[in-house]
């Protein structure tokens, strides 16, 4: 059985990832890009956390474009008001997400 290096818990109960959403502080803002385009950037994972698997729900939930790079994500179109209420259900602790 292999056991986490960080919490020292077999990896089938390991709850680095939980504890990593908690301990994030993330930045919402929104980015005016060539041609008059808007963008959501999305900031502030640390290590700890999947933030393709995060991108890939927000793209989803907002039915939209994105990508991810250098651990932030960014989406298409102006998103701002909408995502904490989509990160909050995945386990990001709300008072930590700024808008």
């Amino acid at each position: 059985m292999e056991i986490c290096p960080k919490c020292g818990l077999p990896i089938p109960a390991c709850v680095c990832s939980e504890i990593a959403k908690t301990q994030q502080q993330i930045d919402v803002r929104t980015e005016k890009r060539r041609f008059g385009k808007i963008n959501t950037i999305i900031s502030g994972f640390d290590d700890g956390v999947n933030i393709k698997d995060i991108a890939k729900q927000l793209k989803m939930k907002r039915a939209c474009g994105g990508t991810v790079k250098n651990k932030v994500i960014e989406l298409q179109g102006n998103h701002q008001g909408h995502i904490k209420q989509i990160l909050i259900p995945m386990g990001f602790n709300e008072e930590q997400i700024n808008e």
